[in-house]
């Protein structure tokens, strides 16, 4: 492609603090009733008062959505659809991780359009989104998804995940204070954080990346890779979380604009069918998919290296790119992820229907460097079965 196209969320506030900032932008939209998505989690965490309690003070009627659940099933887009439509909200307020994120631009955009949420997902429904919807102010209480920043609504479905996509998404406001992120288990720093890294480092390796996208997916790495093992080791460790809130925002833009490929299209029906939560299916895939493509890819994959800390100077494009592949497998073993399916009690019988799944999402495979077939994706998820990381025998193509 001659040229690049580049889209970024209208207005973003990130840093220490800059949770401030909602009032101020609630008040453009000059709203009666606000809806607020989020979870349970943080209802009880006491987080979802943070946002609640200035938007009260100053008059407006709040209220809230709390089912939102880790890899929403379709029902509960459905339910929160119809909830917003019957409500007549004027603006939405999302706050939470990516399922949250998700949900909330979802019932934003649909709250305007007839229909069920089913007829427009990206697989198999048969309905255009046409109109912008309300607006909306997205707050990621973690490190890791970017939908704060994307224009794409993940849903989880019988055996796989579908989307809803189209740039009427894109929040009117980000808010990434990575003050909300102190309190996040290790465990779901670790899995959010790793997705981040994923992010970074396949929109790198897309064949959509531009100079653009490549100047951010490096920061993201740089900054992810420094910092990922002490948020999971100290989550109060202040400049650790406002280095990973940081590196996943411009994670977030990166892929937004490259898009990431046969991690996350293989990762997407570990989801679906055995409902591992999407950082630690990116997680458990990356090293895999990385070993398997790594010839079409070597020399960026030297840069990812230099990103991740190491150092290609002395090596061939081909050391390199082993090194950087030893370098993702070391950091998702040092974060406590499991680093194989078996971790995961996903049975060797399981392989083949994963692999009939993961084959249908060709709108990610379509970026990757190296052309995954249906042999190459079951010899990937038998690689990450069997924990051991495997190259295609025969040359590899390159796109």
């Amino acid at each position: 492609m001659a040229f690049s196209k580049l889209v970024f969320t209208p207005l973003s506030f990130v840093g220490w603090g800059s949770l401030d900032q909602l009032v101020q932008e609630t008040e453009k939209y000059d709203p009666e009733k606000v809806l607020i998505v989020t979870d349970p989690v943080l209802m009880e965490f006491g987080l979802v008062n943070r946002v609640t309690d200035p938007l009260q003070k100053e008059g407006y009627e709040v209220s809230v959505f709390s089912e939102v659940v880790p890899e929403p099933p379709l029902k509960v887009g459905e339910k929160l659809v119809q909830y917003t439509r019957e409500n007549n909200f004027d603006l939405v307020v999302g706050l939470g991780g990516g399922s949250a994120l998700d949900l909330a631009k979802l019932a934003a955009v649909l709250a305007v359009h007839e229909g069920p949420v089913a007829d427009y997902l990206n697989l198999s429904g048969s309905k255009a989104i046409e109109k912008k919807g309300l607006p909306k102010i997205l707050i990621p209480t973690t490190s890791g998804t970017g939908s704060e920043v994307t224009n794409i609504s993940v849903l989880s479905l019988e055996s796989t995940k579908d989307v809803v996509t189209h740039d009427y998404l894109l929040a009117d406001a980000a808010i990434v204070d990575p003050e909300l992120t102190v309190t996040v288990p290790p465990k779901v720093t670790a899995a959010t954080g790793v997705d981040a890294l994923t992010h970074a480092v396949e929109a790198y390796l897309s064949v959509n990346a531009s100079p653009t996208t490549d100047g951010l997916a490096l920061q993201a790495i740089r900054l992810i890779s420094q910092s990922l093992r002490r948020a999971v080791d100290n989550g109060e460790d202040k400049q650790a979380r406002i280095d990973m809130s940081e590196g996943s925002y411009i994670a977030g833009l990166a892929f937004f604009n490259a898009g990431v490929a046969g991690v996350h299209a293989l990762a997407y029906p570990l989801g679906g069918q055995f409902h591992i939560p999407h950082g630690d299916s990116n997680a458990v895939l990356l090293p895999y998919v990385m070993g398997y493509i790594r010839r079409s890819c070597e020399k960026r994959m030297g840069d990812i290296l230099n990103a991740l800390g190491g150092n290609s100077t002395y090596l061939s494009d081909e050391e390199a790119s082993r090194k950087c592949v030893e370098e993702l497998a070391r950091l998702v073993d040092d974060v406590g992820i499991p680093g194989n399916l078996r971790g995961f009690n996903i049975p060797e019988s399981a392989l083949d229907r994963l692999t009939e799944d993961g084959a249908k999402q060709k709108r990610l495979l379509a970026r990757s460097p190296m052309p995954l077939e249906k042999e190459d994706i079951h010899a990937i998820y038998s690689a990450a079965f069997e924990g051991i990381i495997k190259e295609p025998e025969a040359e590899v193509e390159v796109r």
